[in-house]
């Protein structure tokens, strides 16, 4: 049985990393958060011991791995804030422990240069959430693109638009130092996804970028791309509003609707059943999502022409 720490327990993705960690097994000792609304940990952890001060939790860590004579803890999940992922990791592999952080695993490429440094220095390793990268459907689909091996590139719209309320804009999220904006916070694991699927990016177009709203164009080695990522609920087209739907998910590949609604929620467990076996993604594999990412939030808007996804002209 592995020992995990959590830092970021009172955050919105945290429970499925408690319920990854229970679901394979092992034990959480130790969780950190700010914010004391964390009565979820009850749920999978009652025993595991709460921290509201990194000073505090810091010493608990480093008295573990005194005791042991090793590491006291074996894995620190990350569930914080975007812009403290670096900070944590570096936390983590200097605790004797391996790293398992969620996306954006940073907001810069150059901050993967950096840890991959801490990584050599210290002998331990950070693994990343790339969930989408272990879904059934991706999987099938990259398959499939590989045994066609056409010579043509495939036409793929990408639309994601998951509502956020008024509280959105006045949190951390809302803020583009601490999330990295829009593309950042709620789009990094579908570049990840396109990136995996189609293989070397060769060029990023950005036509809109707002604080609620983003679209551009993405070429790859075997695609071209239009995206259009969106927080807003008047985005979601009308029929699916009528349905009481608040998120809209659809990625075409030459017309052909690509269906991986299903098993969002157990993609976490499974990416730890990967890190524990051994075959978890490291740092080098987040790299080109990163450098998309940072070329979204800081390249200059070009006229949207042929290549614009339909939503940027109906939606703006």
């Amino acid at each position: 049985m592995k020992q995990f720490a959590l830092i970021g327990a009172a955050g919105y993705i945290a429970p499925r990393h408690m319920k990854a960690i229970k679901e394979t097994g092992n034990n959480l000792t130790a969780a950190l958060d700010p914010n004391d609304s964390v009565g979820i940990i009850d749920s999978y952890f009652p025993e595991a011991h709460f921290f509201t001060e990194f000073e505090r939790f810091d010493r608990h860590i480093d008295k573990l791995r005194r005791e042991s004579g090793d590491c006291g803890v074996d894995y620190v999940s990350i569930c914080s804030p975007n812009y403290l992922h670096d900070s944590h990791m570096r936390f983590a592999l200097r605790s004797g422990a391996d790293a398992i952080c969620e996306k954006p695993i940073v907001l810069n490429p150059w901050n993967i240069d950096g840890l991959l440094e801490i990584e050599r220095d210290t002998g331990r390793k950070v693994n990343t959430i790339l969930q989408l990268r272990v879904h059934p459907a991706i999987i099938a689909l990259r398959e499939k693109i590989r045994k066609a091996a056409s010579s043509q590139k495939y036409e793929v719209d990408l639309t994601y638009i998951t509502s956020r309320g008024n509280w959105y804009l006045q949190s951390w999220k809302g803020d583009e130092k601490k999330s990295g904006g829009i593309a950042t916070n709620i789009g990094v694991h579908f570049y990840d996804m396109l990136h995996f699927l189609f293989g070397e990016l060769q060029d990023n177009q950005v036509y809109l970028r707002e604080e609620t709203r983003a679209a551009g164009f993405l070429e790859y080695q075997n695609a071209r791309v239009r995206w259009f990522l969106s927080c807003d609920f008047n985005d979601i087209p009308t029929s699916v509003k009528e349905q009481g739907q608040r998120t809209f998910r659809s990625i075409t590949v030459d017309g052909e609707e690509i269906e991986f609604s299903g098993g969002f929620t157990d993609l976490h467990t499974r990416s730890y059943e990967e890190i524990l076996a051994g075959r978890g993604y490291g740092l080098e594999e987040n790299r080109v999502a990163i450098e998309t990412v940072a070329t979204i939030r800081n390249a200059p808007l070009k006229a949207a022409g042929a290549q614009a996804h339909p939503f940027i002209e109906c939606r703006s």
